[in-house]
């Protein structure tokens, strides 16, 4: 079982209530499906540009339990003609906000949530201990 954060853009607070994402992590999909078994969520967070908060955000939520942090795909991705593509999403600097959470929270990043683009599998950084125990 993984006890997963999930970390979303401002940008997209007040167009998405994480339903899909929500979706996906209860029945263990997408982005989710990286882990074994069921998950459950510890918290939610929303980032706010520049990003200064980020790895508080993180430290946060592992230590209200969370073994794994899962980043929302809006912030890497875009929604064109109905499907979702990989690049031009919310956030220019996710990878570089992903290493510094994993690095500085010492907690295991997971880029994607719901809506992954066709063929993009879910890059994990950090920790792996979550990975296998999960």
């Amino acid at each position: 079982m993984a006890k997963i954060g999930i970390i979303r853009c401002e940008k997209n607070e007040h167009k998405c209530p994480l339903t899909n994402c929500l979706k996906s992590l209860a029945e263990g999909g997408q982005g989710f499906a990286v882990h074994q078994g069921p998950n459950t969520l510890v918290g939610v967070f929303t980032c706010r540009c520049p990003g200064d908060q980020a790895v508080n955000l993180g430290k946060i939520l592992k230590s209200k339990g969370a073994e794994v942090i899962h980043w929302c795909t809006c912030l890497f991705a875009h929604k064109e003609e109905g499907r979702w593509l990989a690049g031009d999403g919310f956030c220019q600097d996710v990878d570089s906000l992903i290493q510094r959470v994993a690095r500085e929270a010492e907690i295991t990043c997971v880029k994607g949530t719901a809506h992954l683009p066709q063929g993009y599998q879910p890059e994990v950084s950090g920790q792996d201990t979550a990975m296998r125990e999960s």
